[in-house]
């Protein structure tokens, strides 16, 4: 029952947040990308307590994973929003 739950969950919070970015207007999505690089970041601060007090090697594995995909997320999120924010910036001639 637990796991259907979970299911459950998991797959509102998809549907949810993609009709929720669906509908962002271009304009947001720099000052969007910024927040949710934060989340990101708090993602990879909870990961690693989890790995810290994990007592079966699954979970530790797990927690690795999560530190890892989380950490990939946040850097390629800089990454994207820093080369949106040149586009904004004057050009030298």
């Amino acid at each position: 029952m637990e796991l259907i739950l979970l299911l459950f969950v998991f797959v509102l919070a998809s549907f949810l947040g993609f009709e929720l970015i669906a509908k962002v207007p271009s304009q947001l999505h720099t000052p969007l990308m910024s927040g949710s690089n934060a989340i990101s970041g708090i993602t990879v601060v909870g990961a690693i307590l989890a790995v810290n007090t994990s007592s079966s090697g699954l979970s530790a594995w797990l927690g690795f994973a999560a530190i890892v995909l989380a950490t990939i997320n946040v850097v390629g999120g800089y990454m994207v929003t820093d080369r949106m924010l040149a586009m904004f910036k004057k050009k030298v001639k």
